[in-house]
């Protein structure tokens, strides 16, 4: 490698290496590339939706998703035209929701700015809500064979070993010299079988924690590899200390009927609708009876009288991990009806299956419809 990259002292490879590293990664991907169902159209709709779903979710997770949503929403028109909340409730198992809010946005920009048609120019593309440079290059590149590169962790992994970059990937240099390194490497054409084929290798072979470099088809062209560099490469993360949260939820019966709040606007699983849910103020002690008929009041306005503890669900959202009691309760008379902070709703709990919950508000949905 030595052609010298635009940041410090870093060298990115020179024409006789790129020309090796295609070949053998495209033959490589010809023979071990993953039968996935987005693999399978050209459709830019199609690829687009499957890059959203892909952001930090695993593909097992996402494979059934996406041809469930397909085939409720087959078309960008149909997106577009769709009630927020039934594309959140079929965005469940997939988590961060916010991207789902973002899709049905931009199918509602691309209806009526571009007549439907996803655009084909990469400036137009990355205004859309919830895309940025790298899901444009991968949608332009896969669906339209655009010649755009792509730069997400799987392919910082594999590049920064490529290269034997020792300093932080996500860093304002360690960024530069990566998106240096995914132009240079790009061909002219070709460009969306080989940006998959980058991923695939990523996410297949130069793994992280244990790279299978012995089934790697450029293991001769690594650096990191050469140099005994590949578990220290890249830097790892500095991770924050997880944050310990002790929350109640709380199913409050109103003769057959439950009660259920949106998630307001800037928190967590905004959009979606959840049993009244508060923290706790002790990280290890149960809620006393007072607290939860004070946090849903405050929440709702709704007097309670609390119950039995139905269940306690242990979780993880992003920093936080997360110990929820979830209660029973009966609505009681006479409350201060007029503070309703929450959009609240009373429903039968055979309506809950057509309500986006959280992953633990459906799983306490479930234990309900268990005992209706």
């Amino acid at each position: 490698m030595n052609r010298r990259a635009a940041d410090g002292d870093w060298s990115l490879p020179d024409a006789p290496w790129r020309t090796r590293f295609r070949r053998r990664l495209r033959t490589w991907y010809l023979r071990h590339a993953r039968d996935l169902p987005w693999r399978r159209t050209g459709d830019p709709y199609a690829v687009w939706l499957s890059e959203i779903m892909l952001q930090q979710t695993q593909v097992a997770a996402v494979k059934s998703c996406f041809e469930r949503f397909l085939r409720r929403f087959p078309s960008i028109r149909a997106l577009a035209s769709a009630d927020e909340e039934e594309v959140a409730r079929l965005w469940e198992g997939l988590g961060y929701y916010r991207r789902a809010r973002q899709l049905h946005q931009a199918a509602k920009q691309i209806l009526a700015q571009h007549g439907g048609v996803f655009p084909r120019d990469a400036e137009s593309v990355r205004r859309l809500p919830g895309i940025g440079r790298y899901t444009a290059g991968a949608i332009l590149s896969i669906a339209f064979d655009a010649r755009q590169p792509i730069l997400e962790a799987n392919t910082m992994r594999l590049f920064s070993r490529l290269l034997a970059y020792r300093g932080d990937p996500a860093s304002a240099a360690g960024t530069r010299l990566l998106w240096a390194m995914a132009e240079a490497v790009l061909p002219r054409r070709g460009s969306g079988s080989f940006n998959q084929a980058l991923m695939e290798l990523g996410s297949t072979v130069c793994l992280g924690r244990a790279p299978r470099c012995d089934a790697c088809p450029v293991a001769g062209l690594c650096r990191a590899r050469e140099m005994s560099l590949t578990a220290e490469i890249p830097r790892p993360k500095v991770k924050r200390p997880a944050e310990h949260r002790h929350e109640a939820a709380v199913v409050v019966h109103r003769g057959r009927r439950v009660l259920l709040v949106k998630c307001p606007e800037g928190g967590r699983w905004a959009g979606l609708w959840d049993f009244p849910r508060f923290m706790v103020p002790s990280e290890h002690v149960a809620a006393s009876r007072e607290e939860l008929v004070a946090g849903v009041e405050r929440l709702t306005g709704v007097s309670i009288e609390p119950g039995e503890r139905l269940a306690t669900i242990r979780h993880g959202v992003t920093r936080f991990r997360i110990t929820l009691d979830c209660y029973a309760a009966r609505y009681v008379p006479g409350g201060d009806g007029r503070r309703r902070p929450a959009i609240a709703r009373w429903i039968l709990p055979g309506e809950l299956e057509k309500y986006p919950l959280s992953t633990t508000g459906r799983k306490l949905s479930r234990l309900i419809a268990e005992k209706d």
